[in-house]
């Protein structure tokens, strides 16, 4: 089974548009080998980022958010990270490497190209929507 952990801006991006970001979070939910890791602090950041009053201005963003929400509450592997990491110039995104540890993730998926410039953090991979696409969907079908 693969472990990928979901910046919050992937997320996002799935809700609004229909490119690489979209692809994989329905790819994450109908292939039964990939699986989604979170944390408490993770799933807050989705739903108070999500629930933002500028992303109401795209068509249905509440309810596919709404929804999106439910699914990942239902079908995400929970963790609980233990250490409190800081690598990251932005000490919010250092959760999801905490994420990644705890899991042991393959993948940590980001558009943030600021903050993650490193390509790896121990056994996770760091890669944006376009290279997980490309490099891991695509080889596999």
């Amino acid at each position: 089974m693969q472990k990928i952990v979901i910046d919050t801006n992937v997320i996002v991006s799935a809700l609004i548009q229909r490119s690489y970001p979209y692809l994989i979070v329905n790819e994450a939910f109908s292939n039964k080998n990939i699986r989604i890791c979170i944390s408490e602090e993770l799933l807050e950041e989705y739903v108070d980022v999500l629930n933002r009053e500028k992303f109401k201005k795209f068509p249905d963003f509440e309810a596919n958010t709404q929804a999106l929400l439910v699914d990942i509450v239902n079908y995400a592997l929970m963790y609980s990270p233990k250490t409190k990491i800081n690598v990251i110039s932005d000490k919010d995104d250092n959760k999801l490497l905490e994420v990644s540890e705890a899991a042991n993730a393959h993948f940590l998926i980001t558009g943030n190209h600021n903050d993650f410039t490193m390509k790896r953090y121990k056994t996770t991979k760091i890669v944006t929507p376009k290279e997980y696409w490309a490099e891991v969907v695509m080889k596999k079908k």
